[in-house]
């Protein structure tokens, strides 16, 4: 099954606490809720709800899980999209520590995350729809160096925020990516979807008084 990485980034990066204060105040971040000024519009619904329209299946770090327990079951699925989604769909959460899901359908991976999701993805085969990753930022940094990512849907957002995590630290891996489709909101958000494609350098120099680019490997 395709696993995919859906994430709201800000200009420099930062994907912590985009919903809310309460959201992950881990490390003293103090910025969360920043994307709330931006998803007002109907395009940046419809990108949202696309995502979910593809969804077969959803996979957590434990963090992500237990915020999001905390919220979806009571929303209304009748007219949510994500809601309905999340709340019946196949739901899978990366931990050691946790004893009970308490939010049906959900199966805990424990052992070693990065075996744990290979494993599950030959599994799922390819069985319907996506393996889906939502924010999660700690499990998304570990499956990009792992390469277990498939896509990734990034929606960035005109605001900057310093500090907090980052779903690419200075410890990932050189990766490429070919660019799949864009859109813009007119709140100024740019969505994003890129596959992950071999990393490549080049170099440039001059000959015959014009520029010659050249890749290198």
């Amino acid at each position: 099954m395709r696993l995919t990485v859906h994430e709201f980034i800000s200009l420099d990066g930062v994907v912590q606490g985009p919903g809310g204060p309460e959201e992950d105040p881990s490390d003293g971040f103090t910025a969360g809720g920043w994307v709330v000024p931006y998803v007002e519009d109907d395009a940046f619904g419809e990108v949202v709800s696309g995502w979910f329209a593809r969804a077969g299946a959803v996979l957590f770090g434990r963090t992500t899980f237990e915020l999001m327990r905390g919220f979806w079951p009571d929303v209304d699925t009748a007219d949510d999209p994500a809601a309905h989604a999340l709340n019946s769909l196949p739901k899978y959460v990366v931990s050691n520590t946790l004893t009970d899901a308490g939010w049906e359908p959900t199966t805990i991976l424990r052992g070693d995350p990065v075996e744990s999701v290979a494993r599950l993805k030959a599994e799922l085969g390819d069985g319907p729809g996506e393996l889906q990753v939502h924010g999660c930022a700690r499990l998304a940094s570990t499956l990009h160096a792992a390469g277990l990512v498939d896509e990734y849907r990034l929606f960035t957002f005109p605001v900057t925020l310093g500090v907090g995590k980052r779903l690419f630290g200075p410890d990932a891996p050189p990766t490429g990516f070919r660019l799949l489709e864009t859109r813009t909101t007119p709140s100024g958000g740019v969505y994003a979807a890129f596959e992950p494609t071999a990393f490549q350098r080049g170099d440039i120099t001059v000959e015959d008084g014009r520029e010659v680019t050249t890749i290198v490997d």
